[in-house]
């Protein structure tokens, strides 16, 4: 496939209500390829531009990640500190040998508030729960401090939403100010992230894309679309839902690579594998700090990644270290990222846009 050709591609899943959103291609600074797919609102017709703004659902962990690492560069706490006795949460099922970095490589072993490797559906949350009750980073706690854990820490790895959320609440207590303000300002305005924020989904907000999914009928056609305004939290919080422009995304990897917003050894620590998680066909994928990352059986890395997926929302950021080349797709479907990123990787292998 040739840059061309993605156009047409891409234009082509968007007829089939398979794709909505952007894809964004940069080496370096330069912008290789750029293009705005499918509909920002259904409702009234308004499409989806390059400067449309996103919810991020998981992507925001890599934003948590560097504010934590940020403390940790001003000695707040360290990667080693205990978790629970730093934020006096003794009492619940969080062990207190739990610490920073199990937290940040998902080996912490703790309960989930939804354990979707399980099979447990974050949506089916707020079936029961209202989600506008969840508001602050301390509302998420009772969701899942007393829920037994999975291992004990470092003992395991397994992708933990909720662990992001005592991160945030570190950040809190380090700073003694909310966590979105705190990335605001140390994560956001130094990487010249002008058009990113925490945007509530019961106020109305400009250049926003609303998350929507196909409703399927007996023949596996579209016959409606479902909004996703019950389907998670009102505003974004440490484990996801911030809202970002695609070029703000990229704006904000290259700020980390260039060590504008962390130390040097941060830096390293940030942009480095720590954890092995799982062994895939040909390659094994590691956690960080934040991203996970690729490791080809030679022991060669191919790339860095977070993604994040959530009803009416996917997308992810993955950076190709060796190539200087970094993808951001962003889409206001929960399936629609998928199709256009296996494209695009095989297009990046084949030296498309060098």
């Amino acid at each position: 496939m040739t840059v061309e050709s993605l156009h047409r591609y891409l234009r082509d899943l968007e007829a089939s209500d398979a794709f909505s959103g952007v894809v964004r291609v940069t080496v370096g600074e330069d912008e290789r390829f750029a293009g705005a797919y499918g509909f920002a609102s259904r409702s009234w017709g308004v499409r989806n531009t390059l400067d449309t703004r996103f919810d991020t659902a998981s992507i925001t962990k890599l934003f948590t990640a560097v504010a934590t690492l940020q403390q940790v560069d001003r000695g707040a706490f360290g990667l080693d500190t205990p978790v629970i006795g730093f934020l006096g949460l003794e009492g619940t099922a969080i062990a207190p040998e739990v610490t920073v970095r199990h937290l940040l490589t998902h080996t912490s072993g703790i309960g989930d508030d939804a354990d979707e490797e399980a099979g447990e559906s974050y949506e089916a949350i707020w079936r029961t729960r209202p989600n506008y009750s969840v508001v602050e980073t301390a509302d998420f706690l009772p969701g899942f401090i007393h829920r037994p854990p999975n291992f004990a820490p470092g003992q395991g790895c397994r992708y933990n939403n909720c662990g992001y959320a005592l991160l945030g609440l570190m950040v809190e207590r380090a700073t003694g100010r909310p966590y979105r303000d705190v990335v605001r300002d140390a994560v956001f305005a130094p990487a010249g992230m002008a058009d990113s924020d925490f945007l509530r989904m019961d106020r109305v907000h400009e250049r926003l894309a609303e998350g929507a999914d196909p409703i399927l009928g007996d023949t596996g056609s579209t016959v409606g679309w479902k909004r996703n305004i019950y389907s998670y939290p009102p505003i974004g919080s440490p484990d996801g839902g911030a809202h970002v422009t695609a070029a703000d995304l990229d704006r904000f990897l290259r700020a980390v690579r260039q060590g504008r917003l962390l130390s040097a050894a941060s830096t390293a620590a940030f942009l480095a594998p720590q954890v092995a998680y799982r062994v895939r066909d040909g390659w094994t994928q590691h956690f960080g700090f934040g991203p996970w990352f690729r490791i080809d059986d030679g022991g060669a890395l191919v790339f860095l990644e977070k993604e994040g997926i959530n009803a009416g929302v996917s997308g992810l950021i993955r950076h190709y270290q060796g190539r200087d080349l970094t993808v951001v797709i962003l889409s206001n479907l929960e399936e629609g990222a998928w199709e256009p990123v296996n494209a695009v990787h095989e297009m990046v292998i084949a030296g498309a846009f060098a």
